[in-house]
């Protein structure tokens, strides 16, 4: 079973950046695609990006370029670099890893981790 660590967020002002991490265990690392999602207040959880085993990404339109998702395959941990962030980032982003079908219908993924709470607040 997959084990996943998310970490990195904290409370910043509009405009400002965060790194988030996510590290795996028990797992291939390497041979499965990597994703972050958020669950926003009163909103269902959302793909926000996500990059395949080799190396390809894909984002949320709404996010206009602000996210960069990458991978650490030597360290297992993949990353999300948030710039630009606005209020409307607030939430808890949770990272996963699977096949593409499980990265579009998360709902068959398991092994969640606790999430990292993003704040964006002035």
């Amino acid at each position: 079973q997959v084990h996943l660590v998310e970490s990195g967020g904290g409370l910043v002002q509009p405009g400002g950046s965060l790194r988030l991490s996510c590290a795996v265990s028990g797992s291939d690392f390497s041979n499965y695609a990597m994703a972050w999602y958020r669950h926003l207040p009163g909103n269902q959880r959302e793909l926000v990006a996500a990059i395949s085993a080799g190396g390809n990404t894909n984002y949320l339109d709404s996010l206009k370029g602000r996210f960069t998702i990458s991978r650490d395959n030597t360290k297992k941990t993949v990353y999300l670099q948030m710039n630009n962030l606005e209020p409307e980032d607030t939430g808890v982003y949770y990272c996963n890893q699977g096949h593409l079908h499980e990265i579009i219908f998360p709902d068959q993924l398991s092994g969640w981790g606790q999430g990292t709470q993003v704040t964006v607040s002035s």
